[in-house]
């Protein structure tokens, strides 16, 4: 069985389709086509099912998936281990980033990393942290750089970047942006919008209010800050938003005895060997920390 057979058979899983996974290999059609078919040829068995358009893993695709992510894995930790006896920062680097991180913590760090090592090809997918976590405990990526769980994963080591307060906003001419103090139970009597209440957000929202015995009504659910800021903005609920996004479009309520505290950072799997792409920006991550943190002056 050649490695090649399983690159191609991993790209074809996670594309549904031969020509997909041609453009993510850089490869011909009927190139990754002859790789599948050698790959079955030797199996002896299909490991997909051409329905249409699409290719759908069969029973035995779906048992060789994991089992090809782990011998690739090791592969590609072999190379590390090998490359980071030397110092060249060079290669491809994939990590995963939630929309909000990506968009407005992310750049600055992303500049001065492609600034300092312009050989390193970056494949940056933008996923909720959810998955991100999901993804990085299988082996999908090097890096996240996401919301943080609420609780520990053995198997993942986490770093806090960029600490990240949130506040209760409302429509300035919202009900609740006319009252001059509030409580949760003020609030509950009026629908929120807020992001899925099974996100890391969602849930420390959610906890709030069963420590409290409330009733928490979401409206509508987006896990989009963007887009939840613009229909808080417009009326359509009140929500929790990070402070960073806070502009004249919405009022900040004040609401007493409500603290909500996300953190940003990086996470990566204690068992994989970082290449020294990856390793290069976690560094720069960790000194954008430093640089944030409360007792450095400059920060």
């Amino acid at each position: 069985m050649e490695i090649q057979w399983l690159r191609a058979f991993l790209a074809v899983a996670e594309q549904g389709s031969a020509s997909e996974a041609a453009e993510t290999l850089h490869l011909t059609q009927p190139a990754v086509s002859k790789r599948l078919a050698a790959l079955e040829q030797q199996l002896g068995t299909p490991l997909f099912d051409r329905i249409g358009r699409r290719l759908q893993l069969t029973n035995a695709g779906r048992t060789l998936l994991p089992r090809a992510r782990h011998i690739l894995n090791e592969v590609s930790d072999a190379e590390h281990e090998l490359r980071a006896l030397g110092s060249a920062v060079t290669g491809s680097l994939r990590i995963a980033t939630s929309h909000h991180v990506g968009l407005h913590h992310l750049p600055p760090v992303l500049k001065a990393f492609s600034n300092r090592y312009p050989e390193v090809a970056l494949d940056i997918d933008f996923v909720d942290s959810e998955q991100a976590y999901e993804a990085l405990m299988a082996g999908e990526y090097e890096l996240a750089v996401v919301t943080l769980a609420l609780k520990e994963y053995p198997n993942l080591d986490s770093r806090v970047i960029w600490p990240d307060p949130c506040v209760v906003v409302a429509a300035p001419e919202h009900p609740l942006s006319k009252m001059p103090a509030l409580d949760l139970a003020d609030l509950s009597r009026y629908p929120a919008i807020l992001p899925d209440l099974n996100t890391y957000t969602g849930r420390l929202i959610k906890r709030e209010f069963d420590r409290r015995g409330l009733k928490l009504t979401a409206k509508l659910a987006t896990n989009f800050l963007e887009t939840i800021k613009m229909m808080a903005g417009v009326g359509l609920g009140w929500s929790v938003l990070p402070q960073t996004l806070v502009d004249d479009s919405l009022a900040i309520l004040p609401v007493e005895k409500l603290h909500i505290l996300r953190n940003l950072g990086v996470i990566s799997h204690r068992a994989r060997t970082l290449s020294n792409a990856a390793a290069a920006l976690q560094q720069l991550l960790i000194a954008a920390a430093d640089k944030n943190s409360p007792g450095n002056p400059a920060g």
